[in-house]
């Protein structure tokens, strides 16, 4: 997949957050959006067992998640955006700028 719009995507977030972090694990990074370390999580190219367990930690806490336009087409991996709901529609536009995914 073509890495640049991930990347313009992060150097926006790091101007505009108090920090970026990544364990390198989409279901250790969702719990912690769901336990409140982190607002929010973002990502492409995974697999539908890579975020399940997850997805519905999040939620159940409260949260919401997308795929990168808003819908429910996340399930199947592709693409995620997980947060505590506040900074979501800001997070999903900021992805929206500069991405070419579909």
């Amino acid at each position: 997949k073509e890495t640049a719009p991930f990347t313009e995507v992060i150097k926006e977030l790091m101007v505009n957050a108090r920090g970026l972090r990544r364990f390198g694990s989409a279901a250790l990074d969702l719990a912690f959006v769901a336990a409140g370390r982190f607002d929010a999580y973002y990502e492409c190219c995974l697999n539908k067992w890579d975020i399940a367990a997850g997805v519905l930690i999040v939620k159940e806490a409260g949260g919401k998640v997308t795929d990168f336009n808003g819908g429910d087409k996340y399930r199947e991996g592709e693409q995620i955006i997980a947060s505590n709901s506040i900074i979501h529609e800001n997070l999903k536009n900021v992805i929206r700028a500069h991405s070419t995914w579909p």
